[in-house]
């Protein structure tokens, strides 16, 4: 694995740090196949069950280096494109993959880094971040997974704000429209990160990640067949050892209320 994105796994959590900070973390091919190499592990690891996602230095996440692919010659678009279906590989198998991810956001967020941190189940944001789309600003179109995972977070009115303008959210403003879950002081995301990701740990591990499938399954697919998801997904949690005694736990103490 290379150092543009870092990986680690202890206790069951899956550490990911986006490493370019000199770039704003912004993703060059190194980092886009690192990211999906790195989403298939944790896809596959048994001993996985919740992923922390952040980024080194000032700024999360500045999207594609646009710059670096330019340099590199030849169709420019070509290359761009490439670039995209890799990061979109990464950007499926995480957010497919039954195990949450909380992300913890200092400084800017700009163009697909958008869509790299709504990869996350549960954002975690520093109060001076900020977040902006810029892609109209150098002629591109969105990309990583902006255009399905920004709308079904804020509306399609108010991505459309941020597309269509050089609307620049504070983290106040991203709180209100619903972009991240959580604002905290400067210097303190990655803690309560942690803390969110740890609840996930020392809890129904499996059921958490159960509930995050379906629900980000849920949004492409009709009424029907999620329901028929649900029941099988429940049916498959009521049957272990781990719901059987929470629920007996539950009954319980209901009886001596």
């Amino acid at each position: 694995m290379t150092d543009s994105i870092l990986f680690t796994v202890d206790d069951g959590l899956a550490h990911v740090t986006l490493n370019r900070p000199a770039r704003l973390n912004a993703i060059n091919e190194d980092a886009a196949r690192a990211w999906r190499d790195i989403a298939q592990q944790v896809a596959d690891r048994d001993d996985i069950g919740a992923v922390l996602l952040d980024a080194a230095g000032p700024a999360f996440c500045a999207g594609g280096d646009v710059a670096e692919m330019s340099s590199l010659g030849g169709d420019t678009g070509s290359t761009i494109g490439d670039l995209a279906d890799i990061i979109h590989e990464g950007h499926r198998i995480f957010t497919t993959t039954p195990k949450p991810m909380v992300a913890a956001v200092n400084g800017a967020v700009a163009g697909g880094g958008l869509g790299f941190m709504l990869v996350a189940d549960y954002i975690v944001a520093s109060e001076s971040s900020k977040f902006v789309s810029k892609y109209a600003d150098i002629g591109l179109t969105p990309d990583c997974g902006v255009s399905t995972l920004l709308p079904e977070a804020i509306g399609v009115r108010r991505a459309l704000q941020l597309a269509l303008s050089s609307k620049l959210l504070t983290a106040a403003e991203a709180l209100d429209w619903g972009l991240v879950a959580e604002v905290v002081a400067d210097g303190e995301t990655d803690a309560r990160a942690r803390e969110v990701a740890n609840v996930w740990l020392s809890g129904a591990t499996a059921a958490f990640g159960q509930a995050k499938r379906l629900l980000r399954d849920g949004a492409f697919r009709d009424f029907q067949s999620n329901l028929d998801d649900e029941s099988r997904t429940i049916n498959a949690a009521a049957a272990t050892d781990d719901a059987r005694a929470r629920i007996a736990a539950f009954a319980a103490r209901s009886a001596r209320r």
